[in-house]
């Protein structure tokens, strides 16, 4: 079944579908017209010379259209050559002219002329083939009867049986009619190798060839060459550069099947392969798979490269051609998005690898490039509406297409300048605009816009508006551009900045000025409060750490010793430690209860930790509290405040406040955790000294540095609760009146 060109064109990209050719077995080149034309083709090639055109007297035969397609002429069933099959269609154009003297001659003229008007309209169609390396001119003779001459309407087509090609070249057609009455009409495309076509078994040259596939493996991209075993071919991978010739990147002599592995990062859209046996006069095949590819194009711009060749011309390196424009723009020191300097400097198309100089006159490191994409879409439409009729000779629905160019976001953008004139620079860029009559405007480039020049906006370039075009007058901004359009000056603004940090100083001085006068007014103040800085530096770290309450139940001397270690150990990391023992003073004159709740009080608003230290008599006095809410007064003594705390530290518990504010603590040997009343273990229980570095991590908080001086004085605080804790187990406890306490934890007799 033949192909019509456009389908073919589509099915030999990414993905080829391979398709039949139709055979000719004709040797000779033919010609034949669609209904109602006659044509004949003249024997032999003609001379390729055009002629110039002439004007056309009347109606004449014009070509409006070529059409291809592909098919095989074959001189054996396994010998065919690769034919392209041409299609003309034909239209009248022009009308006959009417004699100025009609009506003096009146119905002579008339007789005269009703021959020309009813004859048949005749033309010589020439067909123009190059592909290299063959050139051919041919001759078709079209008549087209009275009847179908009609001005502005298409006659049909005559059709040209074949111009032998090569595989994988380029051809050109063109036509024309003799007498030349407008140009040719040309039609440029690539052609097909041994890819795609049933022709592997019909031409010769393609039965040697490498059959290559291009699949995808995850993230990479595999080439696969399926040959026998034995066969020795070549392989290349090359960028085919619109620019230039071919630049080559991957060349080897292989043998036998081989799959090749190349990274995603390596595609570009220009990224071709060629394959070819290695034998004399062999055909090679060229295929480019990534044109179309998303990622391709991807990594195409990100291997996109600005480069400055001087403080005025620079140019966009790239592997392969890109439709791209460029324009510059203004950065602000500041920062901020950079300001384009369209329309004055409108875009222009960017070639790669090639120069480029913007009409600038001098070269400022704010002046920046952006270049900008295209986005291509397609828009197309049909030619041959009914494919049945007479106007489609080759009975094929011939498409076309078109590309659309719209421009997409930015891709790049460069300050190239400031490599080569320094860092950027804090001047405000004045637009001058020109119009007729000498007519002319100013305004200061700014992120938010053009900022006109005098303005009342509350902008810095408005507010120093007066001395920006009077330095403009005086010459002391620099022009970057001049057209009859307008001008580009950078006006410096450091000056400016200078006169507005000389104001600061003044104001800082003054200040300072003040401030020294008042206190040499308020020395006395002064001295009282250097005298509270030094004692604050002098307590040092004390001064500086957490706040701890211990609460205990004073069972006997021995575990009252055990706290004063405790307690002494962790002023020491450094903790402010509240207890008893160290405040009998002020318990006596205040209570128990009085002096527990400043002490609460403090501790609570400084962020500190209130610690419940368990012993049997605690737990003890806990379940009695438990049991009745206000029992009478036990036998403690009058600085035992763990009882006076129950009244504020149960409701505390009660209601769920205690967790972030409480943390209880026991002694290994003295008391299991376990024994601990449940509603006191909601907050966290910790055994000491076996779990003091837990312990010590709570009542600091995660936020607290773990230093390694820490760490010493933890281990040393833990060595001596230790012993003390050694002290008291080995010597008998009592537990208030009538009861003792032996030496195992919790047993009670």
């Amino acid at each position: 079944m033949p192909v019509p060109w456009f389908l073919l064109s589509l099915a030999l990209g990414r993905s080829p579908v391979v398709f039949s050719l139709e055979r000719l077995v004709e040797p000779e080149d033919t010609a034949y017209c669609s209904l109602g034309l006659s044509c004949h083709l003249w024997d032999g090639d003609m001379l390729c010379l055009p002629g110039s055109i002439v004007p056309a007297p009347g109606p004449v035969l014009v070509p409006t259209h070529l059409q291809t397609e592909l098919v095989l002429r074959c001189h054996q069933e396994t010998d065919c050559n690769l034919c392209v099959r041409v299609a003309v269609h034909l239209a009248v154009r022009g009308h006959w002219e009417e004699p100025e003297d009609e009506e003096e001659f009146g119905g002579a003229a008339d007789r005269e002329l009703e021959e020309p008007r009813n004859a048949s309209l005749q033309a010589q169609v020439v067909l123009s083939f190059q592909a290299y390396p063959t050139t051919r001119c041919v001759l078709l003779e079209v008549q087209v009867p009275a009847a179908l001459v009609q001005p502005g309407h298409s006659v049909g087509s005559v059709v040209f049986d074949c111009f032998e090609a090569a595989l994988g070249g380029e051809m050109r057609i063109w036509s024309y009619t003799q007498p030349r009455y407008q140009k040719e009409l040309s039609l440029t495309q690539q052609l097909p190798d041994c890819r795609g076509l049933e022709v592997r078994n019909s031409i010769q040259s393609c039965r040697a060839l490498p059959w290559l596939n291009v699949s995808a493996d995850g993230e990479d991209v595999r080439l696969v060459l399926k040959v026998s075993e034995e066969q020795h071919f070549g392989l290349s991978l090359y960028w085919n550069q619109v620019q230039g010739p071919p630049k080559p990147w991957w060349n080897r002599n292989l043998t036998g099947p081989q799959t090749i592995t190349l990274n995603h990062t390596d595609l570009v859209p220009c990224l071709c392969i060629q394959v070819w046996p290695l034998e004399p006069d062999s055909v090679r095949t060229d295929i480019c798979p990534f044109r179309e590819d998303p990622r391709a194009h991807r990594n195409l711009w990100h291997a996109a490269r600005l480069r400055l060749l001087s403080p005025r011309s620079w140019r966009l390196d790239a592997p392969c051609s890109l439709r791209a424009q460029a324009a510059l723009c203004w950065q602000a020191l500041g920062g901020g998005p950079c300001q384009p300097l369209v329309p004055l400097l409108p875009w222009e198309n960017v070639t790669v690898n090639e120069a480029r100089e913007f009409p600038l006159l001098k070269g400022h490191p704010n002046l920046c490039v952006q270049v900008r994409k295209a986005h291509q879409s397609w828009a197309g439409g049909r030619t041959c509406a009914d494919p049945q009729t007479s106007h489609c000779p080759l009975h094929r629905l011939y498409s076309w297409a078109s590309k659309v160019n719209s421009w997409e976001k930015l891709q790049l953008q460069e300050c190239l300048w400031a490599d080569s004139l320094g860092p950027l620079k804090d001047d405000v860029l004045l637009v001058e605009k020109r119009g007729p009559q000498d007519s002319r405007s100013l305004c200061a480039l700014e992120p938010g816009g053009c900022t006109s020049l005098p303005s009342r906006a509350s902008t810095r370039a408005a507010h120093l508006g007066e001395q920006l075009l009077l330095d403009l007058q005086s010459g002391q901004c620099l022009q970057l551009w001049d057209d009859d359009l307008g001008a580009l000056w950078a006006c410096s603004m450091d000056k400016y900045i200078h006169k507005r940090w000389a104001l600061v100083w003044l104001a800082c001085l003054l200040f300072a000025a003040v401030l020294f006068l008042l206190l040499l007014l308020k020395k006395d103040h002064v001295k009282g409060w250097l005298r509270l800085l030094k004692q604050d530096v002098r307590s040092g770290a004390t001064t500086r750490g957490r706040a701890a309450l211990l609460l205990y139940s004073a069972d006997d001397a021995g575990f009252e010793r055990l706290v004063g270690v405790l307690a002494s150990g962790l002023r020491q990391l450094p903790l402010r430690v509240a207890v008893d023992l160290w405040s009998r003073r002020e318990l006596s004159a205040q209570g128990s209860l009085a002096w527990f709740h400043a002490q609460r009080l403090q501790t609570l608003q400084e962020g500190g930790m209130v610690v419940l230290l368990f012993s049997p008599g605690a737990v003890a006095l806990c379940s009695e509290w438990l049991q009745d809410p206000a029992p009478a007064p036990g036998p403690h003594g009058p600085h035992d405040a763990f009882a006076a705390s129950l009244s504020c530290v149960l409701p505390d518990f009660l209601q769920g406040r205690a967790p972030g504010r409480y943390v209880g603590a026991c002694f290994d040997r003295l008391l299991h955790p376990d024994a601990v009343p449940a509603l006191f273990r909601t907050v966290p229980v910790f055994s000491l000294p076996s779990q003091l570095p837990d312990f010590l991590g709570a009542l600091q908080g995660p936020c607290t540095r773990r230093t390694r001086r820490l760490g010493e004085r933890a281990e040393k605080v833990s060595r001596a609760l230790q012993q003390a804790l050694d002290s008291c187990v080995q010597t008998p406890r009592t537990l208030g009146p009538g009861r003792r306490m032996g030496p195992e934890a919790g047993d009670q007799t």
